[in-house]
């Protein structure tokens, strides 16, 4: 099937003229999790991760990932070639490669990835294209249209805070630097700022969207057309004015001769085409999102608690029954919606044994499900209105053996090096990352993934700027 559509693909790119073609996994929207409809990446190579990026090309197509799915792209691809981007960066390919001419997708990719693309295919006197269709969106004929889930309001008493107080607030920062308006691409980044929750992404509650949030607390908000009811437009005030997402183009078009604040890690190249007057910086909710306020505080603990009893059900479950891991992964979940009180899980649920467990993000298929033995991981989460929870544990199934125990014990040392460390402010969380794979180091060991990070408040399960890494 996928030696099928990667020839499709190679068809499509004839007819356009071109010889190769880059496919993100990535929306327009620029997050990890996406929806159905716009997975790429996975349709043609079977790739299931949450990041990679493959580059079809005649004489030979290539996947690349990170440190976490370099396992699970050997069992799921074929017919590409896979690297790590770690240590064979897509760049680097490219400026090995015969002088071709190479599409993209400009809202799939950021300045920042695309300069470095650029820079090595212009070495070998290659060129990347802007196309103004994805030529996959041609061949994907059974492809899902985009979601349009209801959007519901997030009360204060699980918020903390009114929209806007949030919106004035960051307001003032773009007023201090003399900034007209920031656009904001981060789907939970706008949930956070309006007050608003949806279900257009798998796990995460969130409405797609688009916003640009004015200097003077006016935002205006560009969503796929749905049902609005008055309440939820009682909700956001005379100050937050809705669009359809058909407009964001020329909404873009009048910001020409204004200062814009745009992440450029964040925002697709299409967008930033369209502005004249750009400012680069971070994302103005991520760090306020990220500084949970005492209600969100009291929440995520209310969560927790909730779901630790749940997963304590589970782990005296695991004890008397003999079990397999997708049956497991249904166990717990659960044990989670017999509070009544779970809306989702928060991403789906890793359970994995044996030799599965060293596939990080590893998912149980019927063909892959193994009945558990040795040690068992099991990675999940709940997502509740007063929080988001994200709970690992690893249990010996079999009596384990001397290696386990002393890899399982230089990881608790650098937990518990991490867990009392002191340290001054500005400290960096990849300086701390240290502390956690130092026993493992001296034993020429390590892991290749990040260490931690942040949670969103009945958002993302992954949440930014904070991460151990």
């Amino acid at each position: 099937m996928n030696l099928i559509r990667l020839q499709a693909l190679q068809t499509e790119l004839e007819k356009i003229d071109l010889d190769g073609f880059l496919v993100p996994h990535a929306d327009e929207y620029q997050g990890e999790y996406i929806p159905p409809h716009a997975r790429r990446l996975e349709w043609l190579t079977g790739f299931t991760g949450s990041a990679g990026l493959a580059i079809v090309n005649h004489s030979e197509s290539a996947i690349f990932v990170d440190g976490r799915y370099t396992l699970a792209v050997r069992q799921q691809v074929k017919h590409f070639k896979p690297y790590n981007s770690k240590y064979y960066p897509p760049k680097k390919w490219l400026s090995q490669q015969p002088v071709s001419k190479i599409g993209y997708d400009p809202w799939l990719h950021t300045p920042n990835e695309l300069k470095a693309l650029q820079h090595s295919a212009e070495i070998v006197g290659s060129q990347l294209i802007a196309c103004e269709h994805n030529p996959i969106d041609k061949i994907w004929l059974d492809r899902q249209p985009p979601p349009v889930e209801p959007i519901v309001i997030h009360p204060i008493c699980y918020s903390g805070e009114i929209s806007w107080s949030k919106r004035h607030r960051i307001g003032a920062i773009l007023t201090e630097r003399k900034i007209f308006a920031t656009i904001l691409t981060a789907s939970d980044s706008i949930a956070w700022l309006l007050n608003i929750r949806g279900n257009d992404i798998p796990r995460v509650p969130v409405p797609l969207s688009f916003a640009i949030l004015y200097a003077t607390g006016i935002t205006d908000l560009f969503i796929i057309p749905r049902a609005i009811d008055a309440k939820l437009l009682k909700h956001l005030g005379k100050e937050v004015n809705i669009y359809s997402l058909t407009n964001f183009g020329s909404a873009l078009n009048k910001l020409a001769n204004q200062l814009v604040l745009i992440d450029p890690k964040q925002t697709a190249i299409w967008i930033v085409n369209q502005l004249k007057t750009i400012i680069e910086g971070t994302d103005p909710c991520i760090l306020p999102k990220a500084c949970k306020n005492e209600t969100e505080i009291v929440g995520t603990k209310q969560a927790h608690l909730l779901d630790g009893v749940a997963v304590t059900k589970f782990l005296h479950w695991l004890d008397i029954n003999n079990t397999d891991e997708i049956q497991a992964a249904q166990k717990l979940e659960q044990f989670r919606r017999e509070s009544n009180e779970l809306c989702d899980l928060s991403f789906d649920t890793i359970s994995a044994t044996g030799s599965n467990a060293a596939i990080v993000h590893y998912q149980p298929t019927e063909q892959s499900n193994k009945q558990l033995y040795s040690l068992y991981l099991v990675d999940s989460g709940g997502q509740y209105l007063y929080g988001t929870t994200d709970v690992t544990r690893t249990i010996a199934i079999d009596p384990p053996t001397a290696e386990q125990k002393a890899c399982f014990t230089l990881v608790l040392k650098g937990h518990i090096n991490i867990a009392t460390c002191c340290f001054p402010p500005g400290t960096s969380g990849s300086q701390l990352d240290v502390l956690a794979r130092h026993a493992l180091w001296q034993a020429g060991l390590d892991y290749d993934h990040g260490t931690g990070h942040g949670v969103g408040s009945f958002l993302s399960v992954h949440e930014g700027p904070q991460n151990i890494s």
